[in-house]
């Protein structure tokens, strides 16, 4: 359904390939939901990596001020990126939202987003919205400088590695938790650590490394809690440091990630700041929001109260 006034309706931003190409697949299904809630909408399905981008802001300089994702947290990234990239309106004018079709859904499990479609679609009709924080990091990459946007959580070292391993997986058509947790075991065979020299708001901290989280959100890798006691709008991100460890007790460990005590580990710091700046020896590789970037020296900012987003007011307390 659609309104003449473009304030009134969704862009809907379609990752087709998202969750084993169930973006295209559950499309109509969706799209049925939409129209029987009465929802007002105009989807456009994106053809290539970065296309969300493009068409979150040629969307809001047509007028849109709500924009939904169909995909995964990748595509919610795309989505951000758009947002802040454009210059039209302030992007704490803007709302956004996901209907969730990847395997993860780290950044909707923050607040409380369902997973089945009826339940999203539902949450869509509510609008009832909350302001997130969101991030902003500058890497190196063999391209040169980088700068990207993100809204849930970053990850440098090992974390990055694993993650760069699942995406090459994903673009040859193999997804789901247990390829994370693959790759996981698997890097572990090889990585060792980092010399990193980590300055939180000009405080120096100096660790041999393993790997650094930095989260606006508390979840990635499907359910891990690599950052447990993020608040998403607080104005600043939790860090969260492994420093060098053996394997085994790496392995043995891994509960900790799931249940929400990895802080109590004597070799794990956590930290809160606003501006984060890593340099390490060798570079350290860098993700976020599950989107392989680039390798240090990176710096991290944080934008307080940054974007709208349409929550589950019944699941947390924005």
């Amino acid at each position: 359904m659609k309104s003449d006034n473009l304030n009134d309706n969704w862009l809907i931003v379609v990752n087709p390939n998202a969750g084993r190409k169930r973006g295209k697949k559950d499309w109509n299904q969706i799209a049925a939901l939409l129209d029987n809630s009465g929802t007002k909408y105009h989807a456009v399905f994106t053809e290539q990596p970065r296309h969300a981008i493009e068409i979150t802001m040629q969307g809001i300089a047509d007028g849109y001020r709500k924009i939904v994702a169909v995909g995964g947290d990748g595509t919610m990234n795309e989505v951000v990126n758009g947002v802040f990239l454009q210059q039209v309106i302030s992007a704490s004018e803007i709302t956004i939202g996901i209907i969730t079709v990847g395997t993860g859904n780290d950044w909707g499990r923050m607040f409380g987003i369902p997973t089945d479609y009826e339940g999203a679609v539902g949450l869509l009709k509510k609008n009832e919205t909350c302001l997130s924080d969101a991030g902003v990091v500058e890497y190196h990459s063999d391209e040169g400088k980088g700068k990207r946007y993100f809204i849930n959580i970053a990850g440098l070292g090992f974390d990055a590695v694993v993650v760069r391993r699942t995406n090459t997986q994903k673009e040859k058509g193999r997804n789901g938790k247990a390829i994370y947790f693959y790759n996981l075991l698997r890097s572990l065979l090889f990585y060792s650590h980092t010399h990193t020299d980590v300055v939180i708001d000009g405080r120096l901290i100096t660790n041999q490394t393993f790997t650094i989280s930095l989260g606006i959100g508390k979840y990635s890798g499907g359910g891990m809690k690599q950052t447990p006691n993020a608040i998403h709008d607080d104005g600043l991100f939790d860090i969260t440091i492994i420093k060098r460890m053996r394997k085994g007790e790496i392995i043995r460990s891994l509960k900790k990630l799931y249940d929400g005590t990895i802080l109590e580990h004597p070799k794990i710091e956590g930290h809160t700041g606003r501006n984060i700046i890593i340099n390490s020896k060798p570079p350290i590789q860098l993700e976020a929001d599950g989107e392989s970037l680039g390798y240090s020296p990176i710096e991290f900012n944080i934008i307080p109260a940054a974007v709208n987003v349409v929550f589950n007011a019944d699941k947390i307390t924005a």
